[in-house]
């Protein structure tokens, strides 16, 4: 536990913080799974519509500082990847 008045606040602010990261976090995280999961389905035309959301959440996740910009690029890279082979098939 805290012992200065500085500690405890910061303590307060940073559990804030963590519970305003984690919305960002799983928006993308479920975006992620959702066209990674259409793209295995097979059923292209809506994974595209998933990627695009997943690709938006995991900018803005990166934009608030939640992910790392080289986190969400290699993410995004990936999904796109994925996506690219399974439409050339």
């Amino acid at each position: 536990m805290p012992n200065t008045e500085s500690a405890k606040k910061a303590m307060r602010s940073s559990e804030r913080k963590r519970l305003r990261n984690r919305v960002y976090r799983s928006r993308a995280r479920t975006y992620v799974k959702r066209a990674r999961a259409l793209i295995e389905a097979g059923r292209l035309e809506e994974a595209r519509q998933a990627v695009r959301m997943a690709v938006s959440a995991l900018d803005r996740a990166a934009q608030k500082g939640v992910i790392h910009q080289n986190n969400a690029a290699r993410r995004k890279s990936r999904l796109m990847q994925m996506l690219n082979r399974a439409s050339a098939q």
